[in-house]
């Protein structure tokens, strides 16, 4: 067994086993914390909740088939959808420009980058209350500036036309600073020679950008819009602390209502069975990045 070890085959196995015992404490915790409550969830969705002497039976699909029976759920669901279709493409465009202004050559360079990236630090409590001073319909700052120019106030959070996109508003504001951080990291690693080639050959900035910058900044795009994803489907403090889910459930999204559905309601069942919906949705929009963009990114 000794000379195994020390033949060319056996240090390869060794080397192998050696790379596995090194990924094996991140390997227990991701099973731990990530796919064994995936699959406990999955078991949870399938039974009936128990109800005091009586245990827990098998059910099958039948909280997937009340869930969407559920007017509210099937209307956090389209909410979450529209959230996420809105405040994604608007945060990385955001950040994309903030990273754009504040890599090139200007007084106050860093001062700009602290002021852009400083709302992603604050606490969401501290947004929330921050934006709800500008919200409120008797001495916000946006119904100030409505008057101002003679314009009647709106009660922007208590109108189910405008409370969703107020809250996008907030979420956009909040993540294209945090988002603007990898954009600027992904263009400092461009090879600045590339840039003096492209001023020789006479490329406006448009043409060096759409040619050069944009296509090497593909990977961070991929990470930003799969960290986007997930935020936007994850949201539920800001919910709480803004709208709670009103008015008449315009800004209710999915992860509030399943946090309302198993913590108000009790009804653990049907929080699981929409807890499995939401990975099939974030696990879909996941795979559908991958196979879209990852032929269109090239890593130096």
């Amino acid at each position: 067994m000794q000379g195994y070890f020390t033949s060319p085959a056996g240090q390869r196995v060794k080397t192998q086993l050696y790379g596995y015992l090194l990924l094996l404490p991140a390997l227990v915790f991701l099973l731990a914390f990530t796919h064994y409550p995936a699959l406990a969830t999955l078991r949870d969705s399938l039974y009936q909740p128990a109800h005091g002497s009586t245990p827990s039976a098998f059910v099958g699909i039948d909280n997937y088939r009340s869930i969407f029976s559920d007017e509210v759920f099937r209307q956090s669901l389209i909410n979450n959808l529209k959230y996420a279709l809105i405040t994604i493409p608007s945060a990385l465009v955001l950040a994309l420009l903030m990273a754009l202004a504040v890599n090139r050559q200007m007084k106050g360079k860093a001062l700009a980058r602290m002021i852009f990236f400083m709302p992603s630090l604050l606490p969401m409590v501290a947004v929330a209350n921050l934006w709800l001073f500008f919200y409120s319909p008797q001495v916000g700052l946006l119904n100030q500036v409505l008057d101002g120019f003679g314009l009647p106030g709106h009660n922007w959070l208590g109108e189910p036309d405008t409370a969703l996109y107020c809250l996008m508003a907030v979420t956009v504001w909040r993540e294209a600073g945090f988002f603007m951080i990898f954009y600027l990291a992904g263009l400092q690693q461009i090879d600045p020679k590339l840039s003096e080639a492209a001023r020789v050959e006479g490329a406006d900035k448009f043409f060096f950008f759409r040619r050069v910058q944009w296509p090497l900044l593909m990977p961070t795009t991929l990470f930003i819009l799969i960290n986007a994803t997930m935020n936007a489907f994850r949201i539920v403090d800001q919910v709480i602390a803004m709208t709670n889910g009103g008015p008449d459930n315009s800004t209710s999204l999915l992860l509030f209502y399943i946090y309302q559905t198993a913590f108000s309601f009790w009804d653990l069942p049907s929080a699981a069975a929409m807890t499995m919906v939401l990975l099939l949705v974030l696990g879909t929009v996941a795979l559908l990045k991958f196979r879209l963009l990852d032929k269109r990114t090239w890593y130096q």
